[in-house]
């Protein structure tokens, strides 16, 4: 018994993945869980749609998305070798995911309040978690660089190591940083440019509060070091020049930067900010910050 329990256990061990590599994973999956559906979270119809749609069709909405994200995983997102529990728990994770990135985005861009009711905040964390989780499928099976490199047909590349003491630190060239630079304000303004004339921005700036505003700035910065420090994403050692966390912090900030310039042009562009109060505007910049750090992070990364 105690040696059939022991081979178990070391099955098991086997089959589990290196913390790092895991981490990685789904830092990928969150990233792209909000590339390919962030825009549904600026959305007012999709806000709606939570609070009106019939409970029945909204579990017919999250059973049918468990079955895409089955065939996905099973077919394109997944090693060849993998089993369908392996297949399931996974679909299962990815919802998981998209729930909880759909829940805090919807609160720190207050469309979702205390006072609500219950059937309204999980309505609408449904409707815009299930497209997220999607996204993190593909971004996770789609996005990688680290890892072995082998799981989804992408070549592997040196995840950034900030800690690595054997890679002497090489100062980047001013051509350098400037064509990053370039590459973070296009990709802000391929990304943000999605948004930025909507009504939800100029209402999302009114009606959220300082202190959520304060955690879209972090938030920011968060989406904006996982994609370009900790996610393994192609790409990733060119845009923070190699090792070292001041090169890393350096490319994080410069990003932030891109996105805050690109969102203010483009709110002045499309008339949001005239006649507004100074707070209104700058909420509002801070709130299409948010995506166009996204587009910022994952241009210097991507788009090369």
């Amino acid at each position: 018994m105690g040696s059939w329990l022991s081979q178990m256990i070391e099955k098991i061990r086997a089959n589990l993945r290196p913390l790092r590599e895991s981490v990685n994973e789904y830092a990928r999956g969150s990233v792209g869980g909000l590339l390919f559906s962030l825009p549904l979270l600026y959305t007012m119809e999709i806000w709606w749609a939570g609070f009106l749609t019939d409970p029945g069709i909204l579990l017919l909405y999250v059973g049918l998305t468990f079955l895409l994200l089955l065939g996905y995983n099973r077919f394109a997102g997944m090693r060849e070798d993998s089993s369908w529990l392996e297949v399931a728990i996974d679909s299962i994770e990815e919802m998981g995911i998209g729930l909880v990135l759909a829940a805090v985005v919807l609160f720190l861009l207050g469309r979702l309040t205390w006072d609500m009711p219950l059937f309204e905040i999980l309505g609408k964390i449904v409707v815009e978690s299930m497209t997220v989780a999607v996204g993190v499928s593909v971004g996770t099976a789609q996005l990688g660089g680290g890892g072995n490199g082998s799981d989804n047909g992408v070549a592997a590349r040196p995840v950034v190591d900030v800690d690595s003491a054997e890679q002497p630190e090489q100062p980047p060239r001013t051509r350098d940083i400037l064509a990053q630079l370039v590459l973070a304000f296009c990709g802000a303004v391929l990304f943000a440019s999605n948004v930025a004339p909507t009504e939800e921005i100029l209402v999302i700036g009114i009606q959220t509060s300082p202190l959520k505003l304060l955690g879209l700035v972090v938030l920011s910065l968060l989406t904006g070091a996982v994609v370009l420090v900790f996610s393994g994403f192609i790409g990733a050692q060119v845009a923070t020049h190699g090792s070292g966390w001041f090169y890393a912090a350096f490319a994080v900030i410069t990003s932030y930067a891109a996105a805050l310039i690109a969102s203010a042009l483009m709110l002045w562009f499309f008339q949001r900010l005239d006649g507004a109060p100074l707070a209104i505007g700058v909420a509002q910049i801070v709130v299409l910050a948010f995506p166009a750090m996204l587009g910022a992070s994952a241009g210097r990364v991507l788009i090369q």
